[in-house]
């Protein structure tokens, strides 16, 4: 395969990484915790959304301090959800790469 042809398929292939990259921070993803507390965070990990189950009002400290670790286990969720599709999504890309010994 000639230089050019290299050139093309790698640019190529940054196109549609870029692509595949932007895709993935716009896609919303969702996680909840507890049965109270959902959360929306778009792919970039930029956090878009709280909400609770219909009627739900906490009634002390104490649940104020559960809702609060509800809300961390949700964002944790997602952010295990946005790494695990993107590892998937990307690893073409990186199983192609990887073929040039690590030079990008």
């Amino acid at each position: 395969m000639n230089q050019q042809v290299m050139l093309k398929k790698i640019k190529k292939m940054q196109d549609e990484m870029v692509a595949t990259q932007k895709e993935i921070e716009q896609t919303v993803f969702t996680a909840s915790a507890g049965g109270v507390v959902s959360i929306e965070m778009y792919g970039s990990k930029e956090l878009k959304a709280v909400k609770f189950v219909d009627g739900f009002k906490p009634e002390d400290d104490e649940e104020i301090e559960m809702v609060s670790d509800m809300i961390v286990a949700a964002c944790q969720d997602a952010y295990k959800k946005i790494e695990k599709t993107t590892e998937e999504k990307m690893a073409k890309y990186q199983a192609f790469l990887g073929g040039f010994g690590g030079l990008f």
